[in-house]
């Protein structure tokens, strides 16, 4: 396997940090365009509770970020990663400060961009193709699934060609492409998680994030969740999982998470995946991860 802190040390020679940061999106998911639910599983912060304040500049968020995780890092560098909603839905005007604020950073090394791909019209590549020329721009896309049914469960709210069309325009351009994955939705079997992780190392993605279903406080699946109409993985189900995951993503399709934790504020289910330190533990027990 072929982990994001190995690709990043290699490419950069040194620390590299993620810092989340929210640009004040919103999403055709919420603002009416497509619906205004959300997706069912996303929380009220658009998936971005650790990103920092959008009250803030870009700047000032960023210089945040860097003093929360100063006894992590010395003399290393960041990712600044537009986390929240949907990070290229905006007027262009809008996008261009904020992304070329974030990428002009002395310390940042990479520009990174969670947002749907039915959100990256021609004027948008065009600009993210003018600022990977500056620094590396990755966009990261939230797939979730290839099942229509399972897309259509989670509100997903666009067909499979429309990601295939968003990878193949991003490709064109050079720009790096990070696919999400959740696995565990309901009614999905190992064989359909691992369908979709396999077509996503075949679609060109350059990374994929496997991430756990789980469930937060104030979303529409904790309701299916409450009413017993679906249930979470146990911990050694997911790890059983990834490991058929594993046997699928080749060397060259960079792994950026294993695993993922909510906001243990709102965590509601599984709640042993809020204690990060010990599902990584047991991750490298199962031989998968390094000592």
């Amino acid at each position: 396997m072929y982990l994001l802190n190995d690709y990043l040390r290699k490419r950069f020679g040194c620390k590299v940090y993620k810092i989340a940061l929210n640009g004040g999106f919103t999403c055709p998911n919420r603002d009416g365009r497509i619906d205004t639910r959300g997706c069912i599983f996303c929380s009220q912060g658009g998936s971005g509770e650790f990103a920092q304040k959008s009250g803030l500049s870009v700047t000032e968020q960023i210089e945040l970020g860097k003093k929360l995780v100063s006894k992590k890092i010395r003399n290393g560098r960041y990712i600044a990663y537009f986390q929240a909603y949907t990070g290229t839905y905006a007027p262009i005007g809008q996008l261009r400060s904020l992304y070329e604020e974030a990428i002009r950073h002395p310390d940042i090394a990479v520009l990174s961009i969670a947002t749907r791909p039915d959100c990256l019209p021609e004027e948008v590549l065009s600009l993210l193709e003018e600022l990977n020329h500056i620094k590396p721009v990755w966009v990261e896309l939230g797939l979730q699934t290839i099942h229509a049914k399972s897309a259509a469960y989670i509100r997903r709210g666009y067909d499979l060609p429309i990601y295939d069309a968003a990878v193949s325009e991003l490709k064109k351009r050079k720009i790096e492409v990070i696919t999400h994955v959740i696995l565990g939705l309901p009614g999905e079997s190992v064989k359909d998680m691992t369908d979709t992780v396999r077509y996503v190392c075949e679609s060109g993605s350059d990374g994929i994030k496997l991430q756990l279903l789980h469930i937060l406080k104030g979303t529409d699946l904790e309701k299916e969740y409450l009413a017993g109409r679906i249930e979470v993985l146990s911990e050694d189900e997911y790890i059983a999982i990834l490991k058929e995951c594993a046997k699928i993503i080749p060397d060259n399709v960079v792994i950026h998470r294993l695993t993922g934790d909510g906001d243990k504020r709102l965590l509601v289910a599984p709640l042993w995946s809020g204690n990060k330190k010990h599902v990584l533990n047991k991750i490298r027990e199962s031989g998968l991860l390094s000592p």
